[in-house]
């Protein structure tokens, strides 16, 4: 699976040599990886791009990952998050998932398996832009009269 994979990722952590490494790693598996130090930057970031995922950290200075997910979500509620942290309770990962992430995954995180939510989080997205298109074209041949 992760060969054919073809995905664009913001990949969002404090830590910038963990960011360096691990963007590297996930790029010579084909992915296009864009990457933000924090909360604000991937704001920013995620404004006006397609991301197929966003791989976020939960535990950062500033913008901690549980606001950057609530402010992500309440700009783009369609966004694919996936939060990946080193600082895993039971609370934590329950709260990003009722925030909307799409999964909880912990550091050291096994590569496979995050190409795997990656994977996964791509699949929604297009059906998700595929139901919408369905509805503008709906509503377009509704206004028609056809």
């Amino acid at each position: 699976m992760s060969e054919e994979l073809k995905a664009n990722v913001l990949l969002v952590d404090d830590e910038e040599q963990f960011l360096d490494v691990f963007s590297k790693r996930l790029e010579g598996r084909g992915l296009k990886i864009d990457t933000a130090t924090g909360g604000e930057e991937a704001i920013k970031r995620a404004k006006g791009k397609d991301f197929d995922a966003i791989v976020l950290d939960l535990a950062m200075p500033g913008m901690g990952g549980l606001e950057t997910l609530k402010r992500l979500r309440s700009e783009n509620p369609d966004l694919q998050i996936i939060i990946l942290t080193g600082h895993a309770t039971v609370e934590k990962g329950v709260e990003a998932m009722k925030e909307g992430a799409l999964d909880f995954l912990e550091k050291p995180v096994d590569l496979n398996k995050l190409l795997e939510k990656i994977g996964e989080a791509k699949h929604k997205r297009i059906l998700v832009v595929e139901k919408k298109a369905e509805e503008h074209v709906k509503e377009i041949l509704e206004s028609k009269g056809w």
